[in-house]
């Protein structure tokens, strides 16, 4: 008996570049020295703000193995300005963003100098030797008081330093009522101010850039997320024929974000190496990553929300403050709109209002950090949930209940004017409460408070939903984005059989030579082994939109399968031929082309074979099975889950430990679980490390406190607990496969879960909020705040009424 093959999809294989990556035969940016290579290292500001009144030079020039010294004054006509693809308003400002100073610094850790030397070293310490003056100038760091009358300006020249103000309003996009209406004859209106704190995306691998202009074109080898995207840019800030440039990124480090960039060293490097006309190469220090490299998140967040007192929400307003940073780089600007359609999550909310101020300050730039925008829009409207139900007395889980979508009632128009095709948020909170022990929590809980027990329980809820695989090209359009959101994919048969798939998508760590080998694998019957996927070189893969926002497997992987089927077409026809029967009988299964009710058929391989040798093909049939598709989506995807988190905080100490953790997700179909796990792991550590422990700190003079990994606290394992994970599924209709994006749901979810179990810890004592990251001082602060206050629990309810948190409350 003929054993049948396992499908390839919903199979837990090992991922195929672990084997490579984990044994050190890798190809790192940084292991990269082209013949020839100089190596750069560039001297940052140290001041905030500061006009340069001289650099000197002339030790650094002379200096052993120095082969150049650049200044901004230098490469000023020829360094452009960095690229801003998201305009979100007709009226946005936009400054000039040099890729080096020229005359006046606007953050602490922009460049000023360039070093090409024989030698890292022999670059580091002639950098030590350039001598630069500044002339002080004000700081704003600040962002209510920088949007105030008379504050100093980032940028003297645009008069402002706001750089744009976004609203969405139910009532005028006809998606809902009216939000002030709604506040002002609410029963129960209830008001907050959060912090989102300002957050580093600390990858794994440094930023690296290597770039050869010794051949026909100048190619870049960069540790970036976007390729394709890095390959424009250059072309159109630098005004180089785009096909001049070669970009690849090799194995890269990680980048949650943070690579998401068209950054000011690769300009640098590009403009050096063109100016030397020989291979240049820049690896940053970790310090030197921590203060230039883009931050993220960095919002206060003032949030109404009106209700009936029976716990259903009748509407939500929500006011943002937003810091840029001292520039706008890639997608600053857009990073809070994409919250904007996500602060209304699963709930059925009738009347919302969005406005988000984007302000300038004398900080390290922001843009995307894993989620953009949606962690952010999560954590309000999830705090808000639980502050409701304390408002009301009623159990936090209860009033989501009362308030979230229906399965029954999908595809369901939102109050923000998405589509959400399918979830089912019943089935996921259910499966997660019961992995959790939910109830025996609480009446542990509740005996822990009897007993007045100086270790108090609390626990947190998250039912969170997220837009991924961005996107709808016709959507970013509408939001005024600089480019599609399609995918290319392209697959090539090969005569031996075997096959090589070429994809727009650049991964940085998440398995897609593994996800798109099993995707081809079960779409051509070929052996997964067969399979070689091919990314991260604009001359290999000259088309695609890259990686970042959930969408590698949404919108990458339905190219892929679409290239699939287009091979598939083309080999009917020949495999119709040799079979000598109509094509109208040909049924293709398993790799395999049969004619119905004989057991005549050809294998993909043979008909590949016989493409190769062409000696007896159908008259006009053209030699050829490779196919190309470009796949761009029809909605967003939509996963959501439940996350479930018990903390315990010591009320004498503040210290905070997480007990159980359970999530359980649902991202549609999945492809491989094993690869989800991971992501899911990950995910999580990032959004609880956001709740408990990380923070980008600036002195009053703008300078980053905590920038080496001994001030900026990265979680280890031993700080994290054992995380309980497990799934539901309803098929995403938007797509093929049914699949949903999982990339970014653990960093979501989790930083709301983790606060709301240590509020709800604290929330007999008075507390309503502890600013993150929650540290043992900020939680031990929280409390002795509230009791000296006086407050009780029924009067936590209050709301903070101001754009500025001014401390802990």
């Amino acid at each position: 008996m003929t054993a049948v093959a396992e499908p390839e999809l919903g199979r837990s294989r090992k991922r195929k570049e672990d084997a490579r990556l984990i044994t050190g035969r890798t190809r790192w940016t940084d292991n990269l020295a082209p013949s020839g290579t100089l190596h750069l290292a560039i001297l940052r500001s140290p001041m905030a703000h500061a006009k340069i009144t001289s650099i000197d030079t002339e030790a650094a020039r002379k200096s052993p193995g120095v082969v150049a010294v650049v200044t901004g004054r230098d490469i000023a006509d020829v360094q452009g300005s960095l690229p801003c693809a998201w305009p979100i308003t007709e009226d946005m400002k936009a400054p000039a963003a040099p890729a080096m100073a020229v005359d006046e610094v606007r953050f602490a850790g922009e460049a000023v100098a360039m070093v090409a030397a024989r030698s890292a070293a022999e670059a580091r310490d002639a950098m030590d030797a350039i001598d630069v003056d500044y002339e002080d100038l004000p700081v704003v760091l600040d962002m209510p008081s920088a949007i105030q009358a008379g504050s100093p300006l980032v940028h003297e020249d645009l008069g402002t330093n706001t750089n744009a103000v976004w609203t969405f309003d139910s009532a005028e996009a006809g998606t809902g009522g009216d939000v002030e209406q709604a506040l002002s004859s609410a029963e129960v209106r209830v008001e907050r101010t959060f912090r989102q704190q300002r957050l580093i995306p600390a990858f794994m691998e440094p930023r690296s850039v290597v770039v050869d202009p010794t051949g026909e074109q100048i190619t870049v080898w960069s540790a970036t997320q976007v390729p394709h995207i890095l390959r424009v840019m250059l072309a159109m800030t630098l005004g180089v024929p785009e096909g001049k440039i070669r970009v690849i990124a090799p194995d890269v480090g990680g980048g949650f974000g943070g690579k998401l960039q068209v950054t000011p060293e690769e300009v640098l490097a590009f403009v050096m190496a063109q100016r030397l006309g020989r291979p240049v190469k820049w690896t940053e220090t970790r310090s030197e990553s921590m203060v230039s490299a883009h931050h993220g998140r960095d919002q206060i967040q003032k949030l109404s929300m009106a209700a009936t007192r029976d716990g259903r929400i009748t509407g939500l307003k929500v006011e943002l403050l937003a810091d840029m940073g001292a520039y706008l780089r890639l997608v600053t600007p857009g990073v809070p709109i994409l919250g904007a359609l996500m602060f209304n999550s699963i709930y059925k909310i009738p009347a919302y209002h969005f406005s988000c101020t984007n302000v300038f300050t004398n900080k390290t730039p922001t843009d995307a950090y894993r989620g953009a925008g949606r962690p952010e829009a999560t954590f309000g409207i999830e705090r808000m949930m639980d502050e409701l139900a304390a408002e009301l007395g009623m159990e936090p889980m209860e009033v989501r209940r009362k308030n979230w979508i229906a399965h029954e009632e999908f595809p369901y128009d939102t109050v923000a004017g998405l589509t959400y095709d399918s979830g089912n948020y019943e089935a996921a909170t259910d499966k997660a409460m019961e992995l959790f022990g939910y109830t025996s929590l609480r009446e542990e809980q509740e005996r822990r408070r009897r007993e007045n027990d100086p270790v108090q329980l609390g626990i947190g809820i998250s039912t969170f939903t997220e837009m991924c695989g961005l996107a709808p090209s016709r959507v970013l359009g509408s939001l005024s984005y600089g480019a599609g959101g399609w995918e290319h994919a392209a697959i090539r048969m090969l005569p031996t059989g075997k096959v090589e798939v070429v994809t727009g998508s650049s991964p940085h760590g998440q398995g897609h030579e593994t996800a798109w080998s099993q995707i081809v694998a079960e779409r051509l019957g070929v052996p997964f082994e067969d399979v070689e996927v091919l990314h991260g070189d604009t001359q290999v893969s000259p088309r695609g939109m890259d990686t970042y926002g959930s969408r590698s497997l949404a919108v990458g992987g339905m190219a892929v399968v679409a290239a699939a089927d287009k091979v598939i077409d083309k080999a009917r026809p020949i495999a119709a031929h040799m079979l000598e029967c109509a094509e109208e009988d040909l049924e293709f299964t398993a790799g395999k082309f049969g004619v119905r009710g004989t057991d005549r058929g050809v294998g993909m391989a043979e008909v590949a074979l016989a493409v190769f040798a062409a000696h007896d093909l159908p008259d006009g049939v053209e030699p050829n099975l490779d196919s190309d598709a470009t796949f761009d989506p029809e909605n967003f995807s939509f996963p959501h889950g439940t996350h479930l988190c018990a903390t315990e905080v010591d009320t004498e100490t503040g210290q905070v430990k997480i007990r159980k953790y359970v999530c359980v997700d649902d991202i549609g179909s999945v492809i491989n679980p094993l690869i989800v796990e991971g992501q899911v792991h990950g995910g999580l550590a990032q959004g609880i490390a956001q709740a408990l422990f990380e923070e980008a700190v600036h002195d009053e003079t703008g300078t980053l406190t905590t920038g080496t990994l001994a001030d900026y606290l990265v979680p280890s394992a031993a700080d994290l607990p054992e995380f309980v994970t497990d799934r539901t599924e309803t098929r995403a209709t938007s797509n093929a496969l049914g699949v949903k994006g999982v990339g970014e749901a653990g960093t979501i979810a989790s930083t709301p879960a983790v606060v709301n179990a240590i509020v709800d810890a604290l929330r007999p004592m008075g507390v309503n909020d502890v600013e993150m990251p929650c540290s043992p001082q900020r939680v031990w602060r929280a409390m002795t705040g509230a009791r000296a206050s006086g407050k009780t629990a029924p009067e936590a309810g209050g709301g903070l009424g101001s754009m500025n948190p001014g401390g802990v409350q």
